[in-house]
């Protein structure tokens, strides 16, 4: 009855301890979140919502993006760290359970004389000794070790998860702003090759006005210069194309080469707006975000694993097997034998490595809660960041479109004044550099005008799906 007593009051004690977990629970820290953007409109949609391929309207453009999600290489290694982690979850929750073994074992054994320590029914034994069985060890987790590891291993599944969607997000965000500068490169090279033929028919001109002697050869001379500029820009332009077509083909997951163009950069379909949402949702939006609070969470459970180790371990081990002096008999006329019973291990003198290794954990997660505070302040300032560049573009492009409008006005007027002999040659030449220079820019802020919605819709964590759901295509 004691005894039954006993082991009662002693499985209640088991239990209870099996319940605790040393280390301290996680609790998310403080986070300041504001109200709202400062340059942003109100309300709780948000950009970030959008799958890709309902943000991005080129057909083409979703058949970067699909091919890049598929075979994209470092892509393929956050995924096959995903599944790496995922095996270290198993690893850690395999711990918690009981290990079995099967045990065989041979010895011979003569002794050097016949007084040896070996006694079988009076006489020293000599001979074989076979044995065979099944080995149990089991760690009872009272002080929440293993239950502590297993947090933290699915912590950092949980966190190599969100880091592959960071990788999705970037490697949509690049292929998309990579294709669009491919399209505006196409565009300069287009309006440098036009230019190149304007300054190659103005120079044919001086060349007959200075037969003529209409002109002088100072006239032919600054002609040529200005053909030497555009002509020397073309090149330079076509070398910058294949070096984007080679990074883009990177991307895609392909050795360098040639990109289909599709819809051309001023084809290229907006959104008629850019909701961010409430600044709060962010921190549940943004897979970086996420990632850092994963960290945090496992290296938290971390100091539970270290300080564990000042209490004792205590395991389980039991043994069922045979034993025979012939492998013939071992299972049919051999010993049948069996153990159980409890070890210990109790840290009696560590030399301060458990202390130290303590402190290490504690001040990883003291980094580990910085990284996250800090990686949230920055989310918030990319959207910032963004949401102005977005707001301030329109603004640019409004006014490059008006000195494109009037550099061409200029142009012609100078041309038309420059026949009538109202104008010199220098008033042309001027007119048609500016030109250059205002389409040129007008073509670069038409690529800055779709980067900033590219640029908003990767702040407001947009991106992370890999492919559309299966179903009818959305319009195009």
């Amino acid at each position: 009855m004691r005894r039954s007593r006993r082991l009662g009051t002693l499985l209640v004690i088991v239990g209870w301890l099996a319940g605790c977990a040393v280390g301290p629970d996680y609790k998310r820290p403080e986070i300041l979140a504001p109200t709202d953007w400062r340059n942003g409109p109100e309300g709780r949609d948000s950009l970030g919502d959008l799958g890709w391929w309902e943000l991005f309207k080129d057909p083409t453009l979703h058949e970067l993006i699909s091919t890049a999600v598929v075979a994209n290489r470092d892509l393929q290694v956050a995924v096959a760290r995903v599944l790496e982690s995922r095996a270290q979850l198993g690893v850690a929750r395999a711990a918690q359970f009981p290990q079995v073994n099967a045990s065989g074992s041979y010895q011979y054994t003569r002794p050097f004389s016949k007084n040896g320590p070996i006694q079988q029914g009076g006489q020293t034994f000599t001979g074989d000794d076979w044995q065979a069985g099944m080995d149990l060890t089991f760690e009872l987790d009272l002080w929440g070790r293993l239950r502590r590891a297993t947090e933290a291993a699915r912590a950092e599944l949980l966190a190599s998860e969100e880091t592959r969607s960071v990788v999705l997000i970037t490697l949509v965000a690049d292929v998309a702003r990579t294709h669009f500068d491919l399209l505006e490169l196409d565009d300069e090279l287009e309006i440098a090759r036009r230019t190149l033929q304007t300054r190659q028919a103005s120079l044919e001109l001086q060349r007959r006005r200075s037969e003529q002697g209409l002109s002088t050869q100072l006239d032919v001379d600054r002609a040529e210069a200005e053909v030497a500029v555009a002509a020397a820009t073309v090149p330079d332009l076509e070398r910058r194309i294949v070096q984007t077509e080679n990074g883009l083909s990177v991307l895609l997951g392909r050795n360098p080469g040639p990109i289909a163009r599709g819809t051309p950069l001023d084809g290229q379909r907006l959104p008629p707006e850019v909701p961010a949402g409430l600044p709060s949702a962010l921190l549940e939006r943004r897979p970086d975000v996420r990632q850092a609070e994963q960290t945090l969470v496992a290296a938290n459970a971390r100091i539970g694993v270290a300080k564990a180790e000042y209490f004792p371990k205590i395991s389980l081990t039991g043994m069922l097997g045979v034993e025979s002096v012939s492998l013939s008999n071992l299972f049919t006329g051999g010993s049948r034998l069996w153990s159980i019973g409890p070890t210990m291990t109790v840290p009696l003198f560590t030399a301060g490595r458990i202390n130290n290794t303590v402190k290490g954990f504690e001040a990883r997660q003291q980094q580990a809660a910085t990284q996250y505070l800090q990686t949230i302040q920055q989310a918030f300032r990319e959207v910032e960041d963004a949401l102005v560049f977005h707001r301030k573009v329109r603004e640019i492009r409004t006014e490059r479109e008006r000195r494109v409008g009037a550099t061409r006005g200029a142009l012609s007027l100078a041309t038309l004044r420059y026949e009538r002999g109202l104008a010199t040659q220098l008033d042309v030449l001027d007119a048609q550099r500016q030109l250059f220079s205002a389409e040129l820019e007008l073509a670069s802020t038409t690529r800055d005008q779709l980067t900033a919605v590219v640029q908003l819709y990767k702040a407001l964590g947009g991106g992370w799906q890999s492919q559309p759901p299966a179903g009818p295509s959305p319009s195009l």
